[in-house]
Order: C-alpha cells, then sequence, then structure tokens
C-alpha cells in the first residue's frame, strides 16, 4: 500500500513497505525536465544532474562513490523531459546513510569551477556520441520537427553552444527557480522503518523555496508535421515517423499501449512480422507510445539500405493502412492486453519499478492506483477504444525524419 506524507514544507515522501525484502530504493523526484528550460537554459537540466555527484562541501566525487561501494549500494541519476531522479538502491540497514548521502549531494553541490569545466568536457562528448549515432540522433531530430517552438522540441543534453555558457551561478538560479519543496517528491520502495521516514523528513522537510521560484507549467504545445533528411557517411539509412497522439491522463491511456503493443512494441506485432519477417528487409523494426502530462506521440522507427528504404516505407504505410481501414482482431487484442498486464504485475517485484511508478505518479497524477486498479484498467481495454484511437491517430499528417547512408560501390 502507498502512503504519502506531506511535510510542512510541500516535499511529500511517497513510501510503499514491502516487508518481505531486504533492500531499500529511494528516489529523490524534481518536477524539473527539459521542457521546463528557457531557451538558452537548453541542458542545463542534465548538466546539473551531473554536477551533484562531483562533489559537496565535506565530500568529493570520489569519497561519494566510494561511500556507496562501501556499503554494496547503487546510486544513479536520469533527466527527462518531463522531471529528474536522483535514486538509490542499498540494503534496508543502510537507508538512513544513503539518503544522508544523497540530501548531502542535493543541498550542498559544491559547483567547483575545474569540476565544472570537467564535466562540461563529459557532457560534450555525451552530445557528439549522442550525434554519432544515427538511430538515436534521429529521435532528437524527429522532435524538433515535431515541435519547433516548444522546449518539448530541444534536446535533452542540450548543446555544444548551450553547454558552453553554464557556470555556477546559473545552476543554481536554476535550482532555486525549480527545485523548490513543492516540487519535490521522495518515493521510497523496499523494506522500510519508520525511523527512515523520520529521517527524511529531518533531511528534506523544513527547507524553504526562494522568492524565484517559477511553477511549472505545461505548454501543450500544437504537433507540427515537418519534415526532416539528411545525408551521412554512414552504412545504413534510418527512418523516424510519428504522429499525434493522447496525453498519459486520457481514459483511452491503456488501449494506446496495448495498440502499441501490437503494432509494434514486440515480435509478434504487425510491423515486425511484416517488415523483418515476411521481407526481411530490416533487423531493427519498432514502434513506441510517448505520453506526457498534457501532449502524447506514437513513433515508428527502422533502418535499412537505401536501395531498400523505399519499399520499407511501403510496407510501413500499407501496414497501417491494412489497420486504419479494416482494425485489429480480437485475438491481436487480446494478446497486447496479456502482454500489458504482464509487464505490470512482473514490475513489481522490482523495488526500483516501484519508486519510480510511485514518484512519478505523485508528480504527474497526485495520485497512486493499486495493482488491482490498473489490471482493471487494463482489463477495461476494449475494441472500441482501439478502433477511435486507430481512426484518430493514423488518420492525421506525421513528423518525419530520415538519415540516409551512403551507399557504398562494391
Amino acid at each position: 500500500m502507498v502512503q504519502i506524507y506531506t511535510c510542512q514544507n510541500g516535499v511529500r515522501i511517497v513510501s510503499e513497505h514491502v516487508p518481505y525484502v531486504r533492500s531499500v530504493t529511494i528516489g529523490i523526484w524534481v518536477d524539473a525536465g527539459s521542457r521546463y528550460e528557457l531557451p538558452h537554459e537548453n541542458g542545463i537540466t542534465h548538466f546539473i544532474e551531473h554536477m551533484l555527484f562531483k562533489g559537496t562541501a565535506t565530500r568529493s566525487a570520489h569519497q561519494i562513490a566510494q561511500a556507496f561501494d562501501r556499503i554494496g549500494g547503487e546510486i544513479n541519476a536520469f533527466t527527462s523531459k518531463e522531471n529528474t531522479c536522483y535514486f538509490t538502491k542499498v540494503l534496508d540497514h543502510h537507508g538512513e546513510h544513503a539518503i544522508d548521502m544523497l540530501a548531502d549531494m542535493f543541498f550542498n553541490s559544491a559547483l567547483r569551477e575545474d569540476d565544472l569545466e570537467r564535466e562540461r568536457q563529459v557532457v560534450g562528448e555525451e552530445i557528439l556520441m549522442s550525434e554519432d549515432a544515427a538511430d538515436d540522433d534521429i529521435h532528437e531530430k524527429l522532435w524538433y520537427e515535431m515541435y519547433p517552438k516548444d522546449a518539448l522540441g530541444l534536446p535533452i543534453l542540450g548543446t555544444a553552444e548551450t553547454l558552453a555558457t553554464f557556470d555556477a551561478d546559473m545552476i543554481r538560479n536554476y535550482m532555486d527557480k525549480h527545485y523548490a519543496p513543492e516540487n519535490v517528491v521522495i518515493s521510497i520502495a523496499g523494506n522500510i522503518s519508520t525511523a527512515l521516514i523520520r529521517h527524511i523528513e529531518k533531511l528534506f522537510g523544513y527547507y524553504e523555496r526562494t522568492e524565484k521560484f517559477v511553477k511549472s507549467a505545461l505548454t501543450y504545445p500544437e504537433f507540427t508535421a515537418g519534415h526532416y533528411k539528411e545525408e551521412r557517411d554512414i552504412e545504413q539509412s534510418h527512418i523516424a515517423l510519428s504522429y499525434p497522439a493522447i496525453s498519459c491522463k486520457n481514459p483511452d491511456f491503456y488501449s494506446f499501449v496495448a495498440l502499441n503493443n501490437l503494432i509494434g512494441g514486440n515480435m509478434s506485432s504487425r510491423l515486425f512480422q511484416g517488415v523483418r519477417e515476411d521481407r526481411g528487409l530490416a533487423y531493427s523494426i519498432y514502434s513506441y507510445e510517448t505520453a506526457y502530462a498534457d501532449i502524447g506521440t506514437f513513433t515508428i522507427y527502422s533502418s535499412t539500405t537505401n536501395k531498400q528504404m523505399p519499399l520499407l516505407v511501403e510496407t510501413i504505410d500499407a501496414t497501417l493502412h491494412d489497420i486504419v481501414t479494416n482494425g485489429i482482431t480480437h485475438e491481436e487484442l487480446t494478446n497486447a492486453t496479456e502482454q500489458l498486464k504482464a509487464s505490470v504485475v512482473l514490475g513489481i517485484e522490482s523495488m526500483e519499478t516501484r519508486m519510480s511508478r510511485n514518484g512519478k505518479a505523485e508528480l504527474i497524477f497526485g495520485r497512486h492506483k493499486t495493482i488491482d486498479e490498473v489490471i482493471a484498467g487494463v482489463d477495461a481495454i476494449s475494441m472500441e477504444a482501439c478502433d477511435r484511437l486507430i481512426q484518430t491517430i493514423f488518420t492525421k499528417e506525421r513528423a518525419t525524419a530520415i538519415i540516409n547512408g551512403t551507399e557504398q560501390e562494391a
């Protein structure tokens, strides 16, 4: 059972006690993602995530890493377009020690100039790696085509130009705006003691927001059916197609996830079977749904040779046309629904999954569904809802990104 305790300053502690495990996973969730950055701040949310690991007033980066290794713990973080999470997984009796170190990183990051410069180089290399990997970079290009006038269309990593401008003052200013108590959720899952909850409140429950605080606001950006194309000196060509879809708050959300599963989300899906198994046009072919609090997209990705690209696109279009014209089968929907149900049930075996699910649910929805409620929602998936989604999504204009490889002479 998920319990929520709100500290006097607005920080929310969300806990799910699982007494039969001997570990605890703790995540500090911040309602600060790249979509809330100003244009000149693009990439700073991710850069801050890196910098919080670079040492505090009393611990160096090496000492932080060494301290977690000493207790056999894991520590990591990630930045998304919607939020940032710093998390750790440790044995239950090390919970207080682990959150002590996370709190030190969160509140007392040193932001030394030499650390800033070193990490600027690291993130710069990360940007170059992403740009060099066409199968990654094509999605960044696609998002910019979909939302060219909104921060959602900009890369989470930022650019070399914005990265060069980040300094300690800019970081502190951004954290003052977005790391306020109202924007913070501490999510814990595992064998949790009452003492651990009290300790977390002592660490996080009394700091106050500054006058620079800015409440994160959804932008509901308009989808643009843009088209991007470039040539690169690479072996394969890559294509990504995306349609405007629904948000995670839409009543048909579970049907949306099931629809993705049967179109391109697994090995028995229409696209995998049609493109790879029947025609051998590509090794990699898949679809995925993205659903934020205000908008959503449905995306298809594949890669092949230049020579086969026209046939690949033709096969994808024919598959979608058949789905729009003739719909899906009851067998396909049953299989997709069961797969989704299994994913939900198997996911609760992981404390990290529980921590993540609860943290995001608190930030986005402000409420928590029990597993039974989620299963009931999955069981309520209907052919009518899927048909409605098919006609809503796949009859609209789509955005496209293509990176063509250079054919090599034999």
